[in-house]
């Protein structure tokens, strides 16, 4: 099914929940509402086969109530095609509490959502996202176990967000060898679109190599501290999207490809951290194809964050978890060639690999009952 970003008045013609586009067959949707500490959040369970549902828990203040339910919806999908193509044991979930993070949370509201959580008895088990941090992991630690990225005191993994970065620059190292024919970032211009804790990371790691970076967010304050600390230029053209850079690095909000930006893009390679970056998955990815720009997936190469919370699991530590993260470079450079060979785009390709995996699995326990 297209998932696609809907306006409000759309999403009010159709059915709340069975009918958004964004559905896509999730298997449970829990709404949270607790009046004493202003808690609203939303916790999406996309697919339960390959494991227990984990996912970072957002915090933002959401434009109304249906586009934080398509945000959860959106989110807790790719995190189920994330863990499956990364071989993890894990289904996809996600939450949204909807407020300011800067205003609005309270330890009351964090260890109030920590309940709910609870309450699902381990079917989604939570982690750090967009307006949470690893202390409010540590205080949800306090109500449940389910959940991940607690800090390394209390025997956790910590932020996850370096490993996210790492992964999200192996991706953007095979997209380049696919379109430039070398692995080499040294002197290739990169845009980061967003500099929080991912792109921050990701901007010391090209920077380190050579490439000439870019980088531009909402947060003008930020934009001149990472510029400072690690020589990037900041970008101060009038469109970003067609800005003259051989590599854009979304790392903010999803959904900026869209009919807006598409055609505007002269970027030849796409690869950053944020989810869902394709507004429209097959007729925005099929455009990419056609005009000839190299989109790593964003589920595939975002990938390091949930297989460094995974080692809180299943017992693995920092080295292995930035190992099997290095493993996506060549996870992506199998998209690029699936690809080619079978001339659909690399979203395709991405989701084809994820599905029979999921599938495999369904089809193994269906014949054990």
């Amino acid at each position: 099914m297209t998932s696609e970003i809907c306006t409000p008045q759309e999403l009010q013609k159709m059915d709340p929940v069975f009918g958004q586009l964004s559905f896509d067959n999730h298997e449970q949707i829990v709404f949270c509402n607790d009046k004493d500490t202003g808690l609203k959040a939303i916790i999406g369970i996309h697919n339960t086969v390959l494991g227990p549902a984990l996912g970072g828990t957002r915090m933002w203040k959401y434009a109304n109530e249906w586009e934080a339910l398509n945000d959860v919806l959106r989110l807790s999908r790719g995190m189920t095609y994330k863990s499956a193509i990364s071989g993890l044991n894990l289904g996809g979930g996600k939450a949204v509490i909807i407020g300011d993070a800067k205003t609005e949370k309270s330890p009351e509201l964090i260890k109030k959502f920590g309940e709910y959580v609870h309450s699902l008895s381990g079917r989604y088990i939570t982690a750090e996202d967009v307006g949470t941090t690893t202390p409010d992991m540590d205080l949800i630690r306090d109500i449940t176990p389910y959940v991940t990225g607690i800090s390394e005191a209390r025997g956790g993994s910590g932020n996850p967000s370096p490993v996210t970065a790492y992964g999200v620059y192996m991706g953007m190292k095979a997209a380049a060898k696919y379109q430039f024919g070398s692995e080499k970032l040294e002197g290739k211009t990169v845009l980061v679109q967003g500099i929080g804790h991912v792109g921050e990371t990701l901007v010391d790691l090209l920077v380190k190599e050579g490439a000439k970076v870019q980088i531009t967010d909402i947060n003008e304050a930020r934009l001149h501290e990472v510029s400072k600390k690690y020589g990037a230029a900041i970008f101060r053209g009038s469109d970003l999207y067609s800005a003259e850079v051989d590599i854009y690095s979304p790392c903010a909000l999803g959904a900026t490809i869209n009919d807006d930006t598409i055609y505007k893009i002269n970027a030849k390679v796409i690869a950053g951290a944020a989810n869902n970056q394709l507004a429209n998955e097959k007729i925005h990815g099929r455009i990419l194809q056609e005009r000839g720009i190299a989109y790593a997936p964003d589920f595939l190469i975002n990938a390091g964050g949930i297989i460094n919370v995974y080692g809180e699991i299943v017992g693995y530590g920092k080295e292995e978890a930035l190992k099997r993260t290095e493993n996506i470079y060549n996870t992506t450079v199998e998209i690029f060639n699936v690809s080619e060979l079978q001339k659909i785009t690399t979203h395709q390709a991405a989701l084809t690999i994820a599905e029979k995996r999921i599938a495999d699995r369904k089809k193994e326990k269906t014949n054990s009952l």
